[in-house]
């Protein structure tokens, strides 16, 4: 807005251009029109105002894990498949929008718990730092076991800061092989407050369906209002190898580059990312390119270490960055030439998620007709998860773009 000491009045002219020009400035907070409707590939978006990533639709999951002695097979398969699982719900939009993916981990059943919370722990808080919640996932062990599936239902309730919008899909998964009903938490409460709230509890009992239907894990997801699954935890999860796995794992060390982190924590967490990837590489080739497929979509976001990402998502953040919170690589440089780099590095990386996202269609093409060949049950954590999500996703308006 421009004022001026010279005038006592506006003319009626200037008063139409000033309205004229207010209006770009009043409608900026809208949703870039470059956002792209193209299927399969959800761009990340130069954000002008850091309340649209707020705005978008979320997909909320909270993932109680029993981490008793006999669950060793369960953690495994999660470890084996969070990328998968990630990769498949982070293509989510709506209105062909890409959407907020946040997840967070609780684990139970762990005697070396404390005893007076139930032996449950908040592992990771619920937000999307997907690179957090891989490192702690990769750091659970198994240990005793007294298993409290509705306290730990009823705690997530509690302190979860579950989104108020009921176009938000709102998810509870929990796994487990104990009964039910056990603890002094009431799991019909539990479960029935839940679906009250527009909360959805989906239960996975690990082990046969008739003993799950007995020990309650069928009612607990009947009035939870969700699904009630089973899986074989002792399966070995079967990753299949593509012909593009070199190529996306090339690709994902070119986008690593595109990353530098800023603050006090910038340098740990750019090695946690490091160190994530040389985590699922763990599980093979494929696993490693399922996240790395991950990595290209707009549900992962690291505004909080990433400069990038945090000058992306507020266009004022660099003027009030201090030299002393840049990066080693931009200290020195002066305020035009960091957002020149910045908007060159910004370029560069979504030119390397376009590429992903191309191979990622084709992997995703090559596993499926593979799969055809294979033989024998999909009762895994991966499987079970992701045909329920999407399922609860898809009636609550979500889309997924189909693989062609």
């Amino acid at each position: 807005m421009v004022h001026t000491n010279h005038q006592t009045y506006f003319t009626m002219q200037k008063l139409l251009l000033f309205s004229f020009l207010f209006l770009p400035v009043t409608y900026s907070c809208k949703p870039s029109p470059e956002i792209p409707a193209t299927p399969g590939i959800v761009k990340a978006v130069a954000l002008k105002d850091p309340n649209i990533q707020n705005n978008r639709s979320k997909i909320q999951v909270a993932l109680l894990l029993d981490t008793s002695n006999s669950m060793d097979g369960l953690i495994d398969q999660a470890k084996a498949q969070l990328w998968k699982m990630v990769n498949r719900l982070a293509d989510a939009q709506r209105q062909n929008e890409g959407i907020l993916l946040e997840i967070a981990l609780y684990e139970y059943g762990n005697d070396g718990l404390d005893t007076s919370n139930g032996h449950i722990r908040q592992v990771h808080p619920l937000n999307t730092d997907l690179d957090g919640l891989s490192e702690k996932l990769f750091q659970l062990s198994t240990n005793g076991g007294s298993e409290y599936c509705g306290w730990v239902i009823k705690t997530s309730l509690e302190e979860i800061p579950w989104s108020s919008n009921d176009q938000d899909l709102r998810i509870i998964v929990i796994a487990g092989n104990e009964p039910f009903d056990q603890g002094s938490v009431n799991f019909k409460t539990s479960c029935g407050t839940a679906a009250d709230r527009g909360i959805i509890v989906n239960t996975i009992h690990c082990g046969d369906y008739e003993t799950g239907v007995e020990t309650h894990w069928k009612a607990g997801a009947d009035l939870g209002k969700g699904k009630y699954m089973i899986i074989d935890t002792d399966k070995k999860v079967v990753h299949i190898n593509t012909p593009y796995d070199g190529k996306v794992m090339e690709l994902n060390e070119k986008l690593n580059k595109t990353y530098f982190g800023y603050g006090k924590e910038g340098e740990s967490k750019k090695m946690r990312q490091t160190a994530q990837d040389a985590n699922a590489s763990q599980y093979g080739s494929s696993n490693f390119a399922q996240r790395a497929t991950a990595k290209s979509k707009a549900s992962y976001r690291n505004e909080d270490w990433d400069i990038v990402d945090a000058a992306n998502s507020d266009r004022d953040f660099i003027d009030k960055l201090e030299e002393s919170e840049l990066p080693a690589e931009f200290k020195g440089k002066k305020k035009p030439e960091i957002k020149q780099e910045i908007e060159r590095l910004s370029k560069e990386r979504q030119a390397i998620k376009n590429e992903l996202a191309e191979l990622e269609k084709k992997m995703t093409l090559f596993i499926a007709e593979e799969t055809k060949k294979q033989s024998g049950s999909s009762e895994t954590l991966d499987n079970v998860l992701i045909s329920a999500v999407v399922e609860q996703a898809k009636a609550k308006g979500f889309t997924f773009p189909e693989v062609k």
